[in-house]
């Protein structure tokens, strides 16, 4: 990748877990893994503090290989926090995913995230200007550049801020990344919308007319707006007051809209 070294942060899980059993399951499933710092279980609070330099969602993978659910609940460095935001990506077609934001310092942004649905291959990642998905992904406006500079690579000093490169999805449709971007700063994002492309960033490199101004990484495939999210220890929510939907049973159903409110008793209870 074209980012600077990953550092570890720490990802704060709640797990499904009843007994002490449970916890050393999920301990041997984390313990001794490359990239995996240190584990910290609570099973009182059913919560996993995980210090490691992976994707969220390959620590999340590594503790469901256990049969637990887990869900990520708060993302912080090993520092003073600065503040965390997240995009819950969508579009008119099967690409989703969710992607979040860590301010490690005042020089360094973590971007970690999953997207699925996208072609095998190299897609372009940026900020965009706008929050506006009122036609879909086309109404974000142009790429984050309050310096007016041209587009480029995310290590190049003349870039757009919002110019994140190239992230890269496997066989299965997945990509999985964390990034380091030295520009971008979570409190001037925030309200803003991160957009993934069809094709790969030229980063300015290419003969494309397009090259110096949006790297001609093709058409907009998935989108969200950037917001506002939890950092370590600071979401306590179990359930949804607005629909009645468990920690649980939230990442099985959409966001909003038909599906999402819990209309039946039959859901079992989790331990909550």
């Amino acid at each position: 990748m074209n980012q600077i070294e990953i550092e570890q942060v720490e990802l704060e899980f709640a797990v499904q877990m009843t007994c002490d059993s449970c916890a050393e399951k999920v301990r041997a499933a984390l313990e001794g893994k490359p990239g995996v710092q240190s584990v910290k279980i609570d099973v009182a609070k059913e919560e996993v503090l995980v210090e490691s330099a992976l994707t969220s969602h390959e620590v999340q993978d590594l503790i469901e290989s256990t049969g637990r659910r887990a869900v990520l609940k708060g993302i912080g460095g090993t520092e003073l926090d600065l503040g965390a935001a997240v995009a819950m990506m969508g579009g008119s077609g099967p690409v989703q995913g969710v992607v979040r934001f860590l301010q490690l310092s005042e020089e360094r942004c973590l971007i970690d995230g999953t997207i699925d649905g996208l072609e095998p291959g190299t897609h372009g990642l940026h900020v965009h200007t706008l929050g506006d998905l009122t036609q879909d992904c086309q109404s974000c406006g142009e790429h984050y550049n309050p310096y007016g500079r041209q587009h480029g690579a995310p290590q190049d000093p003349d870039r757009h801020v919002g110019d994140l490169g190239n992230i890269v999805a496997g066989p299965d449709g997945r990509a999985s990344f964390r990034l380091e971007d030295p520009e971008l700063k979570v409190w001037d994002v925030i309200g803003r919308s991160l957009v993934v492309d069809a094709g790969e960033d030229d980063l300015g490199r290419g003969a494309h007319p397009l090259s110096k101004l949006t790297g001609n990484s093709g058409q907009r495939l998935a989108c969200g707006i950037i917001a506002r999210a939890a950092g370590l220890f600071q979401n306590a929510k179990q359930i949804c007051a607005c629909d009645g939907v468990t920690l649980w049973e939230e990442r099985d159903r959409p966001l909003a809209g038909t599906g999402r409110r819990k209309t039946t008793t039959e859901t079992p209870a989790a331990h909550l």
